[in-house]
């Protein structure tokens, strides 16, 4: 079992103090990084080696980028995501200046809805089957509803026939490999009551 990196009884908690932060920033210069662990200590902190670790890598270290993120590096963290998953830490480190929580927190509150939005799952990277089926069930309805539509203005007579009599109509017609009949995605028109009747001139 890993020994805990300080006793954590002895520790401050809670956030820093602008002193504090002088002290890790001024050791840092002067020794570098070194092991987290003997660093608070040597620091004259009284922070654990995890909390000086995380103060320094997300919001001391002098290289940080802040502000909004460009398009291109959404571009990048959508890539890489396909590639490595949930690694922010490596993911991060392809973006200079950025940290791998900040990326994550980026990816979870607005890259993932953006794929979402788009109809790509955010998981795999592909295309999610609910919405395509969704898109093909509208579109064969609109080309059902189209034919049949088409059909009636055609040969009115004909067609109330065959809807008074329960025939089928054109909406049995296949639209994409697949029959509007077999998804029941469209129905037939009303009947349109229309007076047919042709009267001879006088």
């Amino acid at each position: 079992m890993r020994k805990p990196c300080c006793d954590k009884q002895d520790t401050n908690k809670g956030a820093w103090s602008k002193q504090e932060d002088l002290k890790l920033i001024d050791y840092i210069r002067k020794h570098g990084e070194g092991c987290w662990r003997t660093l608070p200590q040597a620091a004259g902190l009284l922070r654990c080696g995890k909390s000086c670790r995380l103060r320094w890598i997300n919001y001391l270290r002098p290289d940080l980028k802040r502000g909004n993120f460009a398009e291109d590096e959404e571009d990048l963290i959508v890539k890489l995501h396909a590639l490595l998953g949930n690694r922010w830490s490596l993911i991060a480190g392809r973006l200079p200046g950025r940290t791998d929580n900040e990326v994550k927190n980026y990816w979870n509150s607005h890259l993932r809805r953006k794929l979402m939005s788009m109809g790509i799952d955010p998981n795999n990277h592909r295309p999610n089957n609910v919405n395509l089926s969704r898109l093909h069930h509208q579109n064969s309805q609109t080309v059902c509803s189209t034919a049949t539509l088409s059909a009636a203005l055609k040969n009115p007579s004909n067609y109330q026939q065959q809807a008074r009599s329960g025939g089928n109509n054109s909406c049995d017609q296949k639209s994409d490999g697949t029959s509007c009949l077999e998804d029941d995605s469209c129905g037939r028109l009303p009947d349109l009551n229309l007076d047919l009747t042709i009267t001879a001139p006088l």
